[in-house]
């Protein structure tokens, strides 16, 4: 037998196996693509177990995916933010004011396609169920989950949180289809957990300075540096005497505070100050907004146990009490 029917009886043999879907380990199976499109997941905002540090960050800040992958964001607080591109997908310089009558910033707005010519927001996210309470909203107002959008263009996008302005900002690199990953989703989590971990740290030394500088007639209404917000009067329980003052200060950056006595107001009249702090002997008395570095003073004439809230984040545990003693007068 010469070597060319060895070769062709091979051959022929070959054929027949093939033909009969036995391969000579080599698949005949089509080539598969590289990897099918990918769902990622970022975190949006952080918190301690007792809700009184609240992260004011995307986890992780930025993300590398491929054109035709998914992002899917996920409350991880119950402070609320949002998931906001603006048009043209680019850092901004400048945000609009968060205005929780605008019902644009309170809800979903654009599909689920990203598009970089259109502006696209979740609505408020938080993980607290629809219904249940998130300061002055109402109770009708969808809460958010989780919120997802399909990025089909390569580019690099910038998004923002709303409620907290320029420092919450996240990005977004869309590599081209197939492009080999530089993380992967373990890795991502892995980052958001220790980045949680240092924003909760950061928070504690946050709060236990102004512990320091509290008094009874001084207490911190809440504080935030633009990475945490601490959601606790410091201190909670004050004791002064009839006719003596308490001062509240908010020495944040960026979140806003009450302090309300009784009954709270339904907005819009929440934001603004009602009752007579000079004179306070019990009932309603609301100091309104007390933005960062503002302060709000209240003389008590009247001995008793006064509780109080900050009408804004009460759910997150944000109350305190100031016990008026008897004048030493009397």
């Amino acid at each position: 037998m010469g070597i060319n029917h060895i070769t062709r009886t091979v051959r022929a043999l070959a054929a027949a196996l093939i033909a009969l879907g036995v391969t000579l380990g080599v698949s005949t199976a089509p080539v598969q693509a590289m990897h099918a499109p990918k769902t990622w997941t970022v975190q949006v905002g952080s918190q301690s177990r007792d809700l009184a540090l609240q992260g004011m960050r995307f986890l992780p800040g930025t993300i590398t995916i491929d054109a035709g992958d998914t992002v899917n964001w996920v409350a991880g607080s119950a402070e609320i933010h949002t998931v906001t591109f603006f048009p043209g997908g680019g850092p901004q310089t400048k945000l609009p004011e968060f205005n929780p009558a605008d019902m644009t910033q309170l809800t979903q707005q654009g599909g689920s396609v990203y598009d970089s010519s259109k502006g696209f927001n979740s609505g408020l996210m938080t993980n607290v169920p629809t219904g249940d309470d998130i300061g002055p909203f109402p109770p009708t107002l969808a809460h958010v989950q989780s919120y997802h959008l399909t990025f089909p263009k390569t580019g690099t996008f910038t998004y923002y949180c709303l409620v907290h302005g320029l420092m919450m900002v996240g990005t977004i690199h869309v590599n081209a289809a197939e492009t080999p990953y530089p993380h992967t989703q373990a890795q991502y989590d892995r980052l958001a957990q220790h980045r949680a971990a240092a924003i909760q740290a950061m928070g504690v030394r946050l709060a236990v300075q102004l512990v320091r500088q509290s008094s009874n007639h001084l207490v911190y209404a809440g504080a935030d540096n633009g990475v945490v917000s601490v959601m606790r009067f410091i201190r909670h329980t004050v004791r002064v005497r009839a006719g003596e003052r308490v001062t509240w200060k908010n020495p944040g950056m960026g979140a806003p505070h009450t302090v309300t006595f009784g009954k709270e107001p339904p907005p819009p009249g929440l934001f603004g100050p009602s009752g007579d702090p000079r004179h306070y002997a019990g009932g309603d008395l609301n100091s309104g907004i007390i933005p960062p570095q503002g302060t709000f003073k209240v003389r008590f004439t009247k001995p008793g146990v006064y509780h109080y809230v900050c009408a804004l984040h009460d759910f997150m545990g944000m109350t305190g009490k100031v016990v008026v003693l008897r004048n030493h007068h009397h």
